[in-house]
């Protein structure tokens, strides 16, 4: 079925609505503002669709289709690279002129983002500090509260290899597991794509306001970012190469 022929490139996007939802608050406006403003909202849509493939992740790992979740999986890396490129312009915003506009940006911290804690709660964050972090603005949000409700992702892989009768050591050790093999480590590329946006996010905020200074909306700025950097969402595929290649 073809689409109406009064769908245009203006309105399938929404354009109009879209390129008015960047509101600086600075006044009179700074020039600085607007990148600030886009490079989080484009950020914010990339969350949104590394979210939805997550949804298609989980539902083929839940099918037991390694094939599907290897296929699904490299799509949200490339989208992950994506993000990290986002942060690059922001280099571009010297420390003095973020600082001439910082204060109109009143409680506003990324810690507030739902989208983004959504994703750390699919990745596997549960441990305690996470949890606290969660709280502190209130009620949970529905996508983190989803999130938090489903298995992480390293339990449904580690039910995949129930399923195929496969174990981790197995899985490096013995032959003919070369599907599950390239999986398990762009499940590693993953978590490593993830903790180098974190490094990237925990440099440029270093560069614009210092590694001592805390962060916007009371947040402890780089000192939190730095501590971030060390979460993993697969320990079990980390712990599998000290067992065997550890020595």
């Amino acid at each position: 079925m073809n689409a109406p022929r009064t769908i245009s490139y203006p309105t399938y996007l929404v354009l109009e609505q879209l390129l008015s939802l960047q509101r600086p608050q600075s006044t009179p406006e700074h020039p600085d503002e607007l990148l600030f403003i886009v490079v989080h909202q484009a950020s914010e849509l990339w969350f949104k669709v590394i979210l939805h493939e997550f949804d298609q992740l989980i539902d083929r790992l839940r099918a037991f289709d390694a094939q599907g979740a290897l296929t699904v999986m490299q799509r949200i890396n490339t989208l992950v690279e994506l993000v990290s490129h986002e942060l690059s312009a922001l280099d571009t915003l010297p420390p003095q002129r973020f600082m001439q506009f910082r204060g109109y940006l009143g409680t506003s911290s990324g810690s507030q983002s739902a989208q983004f804690r959504a994703i750390e709660a699919t990745s596997g964050l549960r441990d305690p500090h996470f949890m606290a972090a969660l709280k502190e603005h209130g009620p949970l949000p529905p996508p983190v509260a989803r999130a938090l409700e489903r298995p992480t992702l390293q339990a449904l892989f580690l039910a995949l290899l129930e399923h195929e009768q496969v174990t981790l050591e197995a899985l490096y050790t013995e032959p003919g597991h070369g599907l599950l093999q390239m999986l398990a480590e762009s499940l590693l590329e993953y978590e490593q794509g993830f903790a180098r946006w974190r490094f990237l996010h925990v440099q440029l905020v270093e560069r614009i306001i210092g590694p001592d200074t805390g962060g916007t909306g009371g947040t402890l700025g780089a000192k939190y970012l730095q501590k971030t950097i060390s979460q993993r969402f697969f320990p079990e595929l980390w712990a599998v190469r000290a067992r065997l290649y550890g020595r």
